[in-house]
């Protein structure tokens, strides 16, 4: 059981890295900043929730698990937040 634990730890805490990196290569490959902030902040989300999925089985308590969680929620309204501020004003910008 243990070693299933490790591997579902592993592969969660991988594949949030790839989404990271999948969003770095987006914001640096896509030609304008509203397809560069959709790949940033979709593909950080994932990758942060995917990360935070491979921690929590290794949690000393089910507060720091719980704090992983209400870290990754604060993370995503705070990305959601930001990129529609952003966005709105590269639209006005662009008028």
């Amino acid at each position: 059981m243990i070693a299933f634990l490790d591997l579902f730890c592993i592969a969660a805490i991988s594949a949030g890295t790839f989404f990271f990196f999948a969003g770095t290569a987006g914001l640096l490959r896509f030609p304008d900043s509203l397809t560069r902030l959709h790949a940033l902040t979709k593909a950080d989300n994932l990758g942060l929730g995917l990360i935070a999925l491979g921690l929590i089985p290794r949690a000393d308590s089910a507060l720091s698990a719980l704090k992983l969680i209400v870290i990754w929620v604060l993370v995503l309204l705070s990305g959601a937040s930001t990129a529609q501020l952003i966005g709105r004003a590269l639209r006005r910008g662009r008028k």
